[in-house]
């Protein structure tokens, strides 16, 4: 289904009962990056899930300023009061756990709890932020010059995504059938909008979470597992997990084990909410 929101189009799609949980895929993802977790936890929860701006069947919108994480943050929570969803749990992954942390920190009233998975509250430094945006404009002009094949090509062969090569053949294909769909303008103004080096730094930030975290990191992933521990040290209400045998894309290479994770966290937490109210019927009797 499509949903007109600040000028754009987003397509986004709701399957499942229960308490509201919303996932956003990463970069080259799309809102069927979810399908298998979706079928998951479809009997527990409701999944809304979308394709971020310049991916998928959402809108490319030419200018890139408009792909900036803050306006993106702001589409979700425009979304969430179209669809009429007070609060949601949720769920990021890469880039769109950047996305996801984003949104929690501008809006905290909207966010029951937050799971990320292979996710970074950006870069620290400006020097830092500029030697990403350097690269991210390397690989948006690598997009526009050569195409889309030329540049799923490269990317499914960095280091990032080498845990995947063990996947079942079916599966790796599936993945890059996904990614060719993609649109190179899309893709490129994502770079260029909401890469790691254009977001804020939220590390200063994260302090202030008041809400339940969720970690979640494979340990064949050494980058995003130190970030995470990094994390796990200033976020006041967070636990870290580590899936031993997995990469960057845990939901993707063993989803039995990232399902059971979110799962166990979520239903433990419904399970202590529950207790709450019933502690605070108690009181006022």
């Amino acid at each position: 289904m499509m949903i007109h929101v600040n000028g754009v189009d987003y397509f986004y799609k709701i399957q499942g009962s229960g308490p509201p949980l919303l996932v956003l895929h990463g970069f080259t993802g799309d809102h069927s990056t979810w399908s298998d977790f979706a079928e998951w936890m479809q009997d527990h929860y409701t999944i809304l899930s979308l394709d971020l701006l310049g991916h998928g069947k959402t809108s490319a919108p030419i200018h890139c300023d408009r792909y900036e994480i803050k306006q993106i943050a702001n589409d979700l929570a425009t979304i969430l009061t179209e669809l009429k969803l007070e609060k949601v749990h949720l769920l990021g992954y890469s880039m769109g756990g950047r996305l996801a942390l984003t949104f929690a920190i501008l809006f905290p009233e909207k966010v029951i709890s937050l799971i990320l998975e292979s996710a970074s509250p950006g870069l620290a430094s400006q020097e830092e932020r500029d030697a990403r945006i350097y690269q991210d404009e390397e690989l948006a002009q690598m997009i526009e010059k050569k195409g889309i094949k030329p540049f799923v090509d490269y990317w499914q062969n960095i280091p990032l995504f080498s845990t995947q090569k063990n996947l079942p053949k079916a599966i790796q294909e599936k993945i890059r059938e996904q990614r060719l769909q993609q649109n190179s303008l899309g893709l490129a103004c994502s770079l260029r909008g909401m890469g790691t080096g254009r977001q804020p730094s939220w590390w200063p930030n994260l302090n202030t979470l008041m809400i339940p975290v969720q970690l979640i990191c494979g340990g064949k992933d050494p980058k995003f597992f130190r970030i995470a521990k990094d994390m796990i040290k200033v976020v006041p209400n967070a636990k870290m997990t580590e899936v031993p045998h997995a990469g960057h894309a845990i939901h993707v290479e063993d989803l039995k084990s990232f399902g059971t994770i979110v799962k166990e966290f979520l239903l433990n937490l419904e399970g202590s909410l529950e207790d709450d109210d019933s502690m605070d019927k108690q009181k006022r009797i």
